[in-house]
């Protein structure tokens, strides 16, 4: 009787949210007590000011103050034995399942039985482990969902499954709701959904497999493309030093060639110039003699000193100082060898920018599906002047090309068009890149081509080869030409073009872009060179083609 007291004494002062005794306990306006923080929390939590036994609302929040008496009486219970409740003996909240044999305060089931449909505690459960009968029960988890085995219809246990319908029922259903349907026993059922759940878990285990070996296979891969990033980083660098040295010592060598000449032409002049200065000298002195002799008033002097004069010494040849660029000429020189080094590595960069573009460990993406999509493989294309027909004026930073009447002031280039009123990109194009082309006037040909397609004659204009693909654009109507094979595409007119590029995938797509983007042709090939955008414009003056500038 004293252990029930302790136990009575125990429920009166828990907390019933934390289960615990009381601590800082405070009495809200209902009566119910409660430890301060507890209250607190579960009225922060739920917004609504209420008591978690009675269920009472209250406006506004009460303002809760420590309860001396009752904290005082904690205490003292606490000093006489009473203690929080063991773990095993904890009552259930409303996180748990509760034991439906408890009567008052119910302790946490610890136990669920499918054929009672009850809920056990521990004190409760040797009860239904000790009755023979209940020992063929099957004991489960505890289980809020133990009603939701009961047939709404007839109130009886679902013991069955009808698999016309995929739901379980009771041994009464088949005789009305679902007679004549296919049905079997639960267990049954049971047994075949397990085997398929049995081959699902070993596929997904198979493929959880698989994929950690994948996993791994990436990380092996990550880890390789970082050493030879490092080696080929480390290498290049010295590869570039090395081109680096070579082009100071050619400068140092020129600079010590120059100032030699110089030294030796300075040299030459001043032996010259030092001759004519001691020629000048001769000659005054002469002069000087010979106005002395002139001056003489007696003839007969005159006459003898006239004929002692010795003869001029020859005079130096005459200096013809021909035009000369000093070593203008050598500065000429150095420039052409800059711009032609600047075409070799301008050539060399775009196999190096393949090379690095090919070191690709996976397999090519999907195409891009929205226009979002294709702008995250946009690329910033310029026109090169020195691929320009002289009839197209460069404009926007040499993005847009003009078809004008009067020839433009363009050096000589060998990469120039002379025939096709055609230019071709600075920008070499790998990898996967997308821009668009906006064009007014009578036509434009959009054109991806390599570089070395012919310069002269209809065999280098785009489409008449084998080293290029163009859409043309002309009266509201597209045709795709390559290798000199016209083929009529239908689409949306629109002044906008887009091309999208998977250089290693060997894909090549045209759409036409509006407010939404049309595919209008895809070119399936193996592409074998870098590739470079081209525009041509030939239907009348003042047509003008332009590489837009996209917004990621």
């Amino acid at each position: 009787m004293a252990q029930r007291g302790v136990q009575l004494d125990r429920d009166a002062f828990s907390c019933s949210i934390c289960l615990d005794l009381l601590k800082d306990p405070v009495t809200i306006p209902c009566g119910h007590s409660y430890c301060m923080d507890c209250i607190k929390e579960f009225w922060d939590e739920k917004k609504i000011y209420s008591c978690p036994q009675c269920r009472e609302n209250f406006t506004p929040r009460p303002v809760v103050v420590k309860s001396t008496m009752l904290s005082d009486l904690v205490e003292q219970l606490k000093k006489t034995g009473l203690q929080a409740a063991p773990a095993d003996h904890c009552y259930a909240g409303p996180e748990y399942v509760a034991c439906d044999v408890c009567t008052g305060r119910k302790l946490k089931a610890l136990k669920s039985c499918l054929v009672c449909l009850v809920s056990y505690c521990d004190q409760h459960l040797h009860f239904h482990n000790d009755v023979a009968p209940f020992k063929k029960h099957k004991l489960v988890e505890p289980s809020k969902n133990l009603q939701e085995n009961i047939c709404s219809h007839h109130d009886e246990v679902m013991k069955m499954f009808c698999r016309t319908d995929q739901q379980c029922i009771c041994y009464l259903c088949p005789v009305d709701e679902h007679k004549g349907h296919d049905t079997v026993s639960a267990a049954a059922e049971r047994t075949e959904r397990q085997k398929e759940l049995e081959v699902s878990q070993q596929n997904i285990q198979q493929r959880i497999q698989d994929r950690e070996k994948d996993v791994k296979l990436l990380q092996q891969e990550v880890e390789a493309i970082n050493r030879s990033a490092d080696k080929a980083t480390e290498d290049n660098g010295k590869i570039f030093t090395e081109l680096i040295c070579l082009i100071e010592k050619r400068r140092s060598d020129v600079e010590q060639q120059v100032r030699s000449q110089q030294k030796t032409e300075v040299s030459r002049v001043k032996e010259l110039q030092e001759k004519l200065e001691q020629e000048i000298t001769e000659l005054k002195r002469k002069d000087a003699e010979l106005k002395k002799i002139s001056d003489t008033e007696d003839h007969n002097q005159f006459l003898h000193n006239y004929s002692s004069l010795s003869p001029l010494s020859e005079s130096t040849s005459s200096i013809n100082i021909r035009p000369l660029n000093y070593f203008e000429d050598v500065t000429a020189a150095v420039s052409d060898a800059r711009d032609k080094l600047q075409d070799v590595l301008r050539d060399t960069w775009t196999n190096i920018s393949l090379a690095v573009t090919e070191v690709d460990v996976l397999l090519s993406q999907p195409e891009p599906k929205t226009r979002a999509d294709f702008l995250k493989y946009s690329r910033e294309i310029t026109l090169d002047p020195n691929t320009a027909h002289t009839q197209l004026l460069l404009s926007e930073g040499e993005r847009k090309a003009t078809l004008t009447y009067n020839n433009q002031d363009y050096s000589s280039h060998p990469d120039r068009f002379s025939v096709n009123y055609q230019v071709l990109s600075r920008e070499s194009l790998t990898g996967r890149c997308y821009w668009e082309v906006e064009w007014t006037g009578g036509g434009v040909h959009v054109a991806v081509t390599y570089k070395n397609i012919s310069r002269v004659g209809d065999l280098g204009k785009f489409g008449k080869n084998e080293k290029s693909w163009v859409l043309r654009c002309v009266n509201n109507s597209y045709q795709i030409q390559h290798n000199k094979v016209q083929t009529p595409v239908s689409g949306p007119e629109s002044s906008r073009v887009g091309v999208y590029l998977d250089h290693r995938a060997g894909t090549l797509s045209f759409y036409s872009v509006s407010d939404t983007m049309t595919l209008l042709h895809r070119v399936q090939t193996t592409f074998t060179q870098p590739l470079y955008a081209g525009l041509l414009l030939y239907y009348r003056y003042g047509d003008t083609a332009e590489f837009c500038k996209l917004e990621v």
